[in-house]
């Protein structure tokens, strides 16, 4: 079959439905902790992925499960395709082999396989979806092999060490390969009850963030606290680490009925019981918040080392590769970074169950003989053209301004950040994968420290610990921030959290956090041209060539896909200024009156 059409697509359409018909009374955090979110699609034609999209940018609803229907139909628009046309669909679980041991542990167990999780069901979903028959043209791939293969297939790498690590696959929390000519062998796997991945889930519910989706602040809240206060005795009681790189967390065992393991309530009455209540969302982030998320931190970290350390020994290969929800974490990828550990260090940008899609999709492609190939950049999702800006810029109350060309566009928006103003920045293909970077972005003067509070709390309406990520050019990051040359395009993909230099840390206050680290974002002139040109634009005009990036979106809404919902976005977060391609978008005086 020469150069096939395959589509990956990620997520359990129906598990969360189950669950909460299942248990009707849980909270609605608890019925996050469910398996199938972070539903995407990703199109492969002969080996080379075309376009990949969340499926959360088309339905707005955050790590969103169901079934990619809009970004399975803008893949297959962007590659001239219609469904007839796909040669093989992937589907990025395979839990056919665990029917006995899930059909095996009771009723409910039971039912969520028979209801969600068997591939019959997820194929029949895909048909219903798609408009067409499926039979000998669906695969099952195994969840961790289609993580481990997101992150291999893009290094270019000829042999690697790859660990996939996340919540919860079919029945494996982390499983490391060696990856070489021969495809992905698996050299170890960790059970479910020894999950880091659900282990930092469970301290995130218990600090009182969403499991599935606050991770990430616990990670930005860590550097404010102590771990020594809680190390020793996270270390003792709840995770154990063992020889030959194994580690065990019997927190996890606290959950035995099928109730504590959907809400995990066993293990946070253990953790009452040690730490005192859990924070309630409501409530005010204490420093004993702080204290245990810098120890989960640390012992996340440790246990990453500790297994890494072993393998690389016992394989002798010097390059790795990362996937899963845990390879997001971009603090512990710094201290992997820094150790020296592996000469060569590649994360997928789409870690999470999105880029499992593209993944299972890797797979099949190989199993056909079309090696992935190699890729470069995240920006393989929905573009827009000039017509598409002029129709969404055409309401009442905004002013739109014309630029000619780049450098007028550039000038005058390096102008407006400099000035202060806040600016959302809408350019080119969407990004895939949770980080925006310089395609769907807020930016802003790094230098300036009302900024930080100015964004997190009136637009972005989040809480003021959050830190925000500098972009900087590749060729000031090293004078910039603690970064080995060598190291520079790691940073690309703002998945790796560095250090700011002692002579810049002040000088950057809204991007530099309380322990001077940093989630850089480094710009490649050749990769990202317009983006490189503001920050230099910037740069000229204050002497670093940084800006303040985050995010175009406000609390619990997905980054904005289409101009429509920029424009939208820019006047429900109050921003300043909106650049829509060569667009410079402002509210009209009368607006901006009635706006405050």
């Amino acid at each position: 079959m020469g150069h096939a059409a395959v589509l990956g697509f990620s997520g359990l359409s129906l598990a969360r439905t189950f669950k909460e018909r299942s248990w009707p009374d849980l909270e609605s955090r608890e019925y996050a902790i469910t398996q199938g979110a972070d539903a995407a699609a990703a199109l492969v034609v002969g080996g080379r992925l075309v376009a990949a999209a969340a499926e959360e940018r088309f339905d707005g609803v955050k790590h969103s499960s169901a079934f990619p229907a809009g970004a399975a139909d803008f893949t297959l628009e962007t590659a001239g395709l219609k469904a007839s046309q796909i040669d093989l669909v992937a589907h990025c679980f395979s839990f056919g082999p665990e029917r006995d041991f899930y059909t095996g542990q009771g009723d409910y167990y039971r039912g969520l396989y028979e209801t969600a999780l068997d591939p019959d069901v997820n194929r029949a979903v895909a048909e219903r979806c798609l408009g067409r028959d499926l039979t000998g043209r669906f695969r099952a791939v195994p969840h961790h092999l289609a993580h481990a293969a997101s992150a291999y297939y893009p290094s270019g790498y000829e042999d690697a060490l790859v660990l996939v690590s996340d919540g919860l696959g079919e029945r494996h929390s982390a499983t490391v390969y060696a990856a070489g000519a021969g495809g992905l062998q698996t050299l170890a796997e960790v059970p479910a009850h020894s999950s880091l991945g659900l282990l930092y889930g469970l301290f995130t519910l218990y600090l009182g963030f969403a499991f599935g989706d606050g991770e990430y602040k616990v990670m930005g809240l860590a550097p404010h606290g102590d771990p020594s206060r809680h190390i020793n005795t996270i270390l003792r009681d709840w995770v154990h680490l063992d020889s030959g790189g194994r580690y065990f967390v019997p927190l996890l065992l606290e959950n035995v009925s099928d109730l504590d393991k959907e809400t995990y309530g066993a293990a946070l009455a253990v953790m009452e019981g040690q730490f005192g209540p859990r924070r309630d969302p409501a409530d005010p982030v204490e420093q004993r918040h702080k204290d245990i998320a810098a120890a989960l931190q640390a012992v996340l970290q440790r246990a990453q080392l500790h297994q890494l350390t072993h393998y690389r020994g016992e394989t002798g290969l010097t390059r790795l590769c990362l996937a899963g929800g845990v390879a997001l974490n971009c603090s512990a990828n710094g201290v992997l970074l820094r150790s020296g550990l592996f000469e060569d260090l590649y994360v997928q940008p789409a870690s999470g169950d999105d880029g499992a899609a593209l993944g299972a999709a890797y797979v099949v492609s190989a199993e056909l003989g079309e090696r992935p190939e190699p890729v470069i950049g995240t920006a393989f999702g929905p573009a827009y053209g000039p017509r598409d800006h002029e129709r969404a810029a055409a309401r009442p109350g905004l002013d739109v301004r014309r630029t000619q060309d780049d450098a007028e566009l550039v000038a005058l928006t390096a102008r407006l950040i400099t000035e202060g103003q806040v600016v959302g920045w809408f350019q080119g293909a969407m990004e895939f994968g949770p980080r925006a970077l310089g395609h769907r972005s807020i930016l802003a003067d790094p230098r300036r420290a009302e900024m930080r509070e100015r964004i997190n709390s009136l637009v972005k309406k989040r809480e003021s610990f959050r830190p925000f990520a500098p972009a900087v050019t590749e060729e000031a990051a090293t004078a910039i921030f603690e970064i080995e040359p060598e190291d520079v395009h790691r940073f690309a993909e703002m998945l790796f959290v560095g250090y700011v230099r002692p002579a810049y840390a002040e000088r950057l206050p809204a991007v530099t956090h309380v322990d001077s680290s940093a989630r850089v974002q480094s710009v490649a002139r050749a990769a990202s041209p317009l983006f490189w040109s503001l920050i230099e634009e910037v740069g000229e005009l204050t002497g670093l060539p940084v800006v303040l990036n985050t995010s175009f979106n406000v609390a619990g809404q997905p980054i904005v896909r289409t101009p429509d919902e920029a424009v939208r976005t820019f006047l429900d977060a109050g921003l300043d200024a909106l650049v829509l391609g060569r667009l410079v978008i402002t509210r009209t005086a009368a607006e901006h009156s009635a706006a405050s």
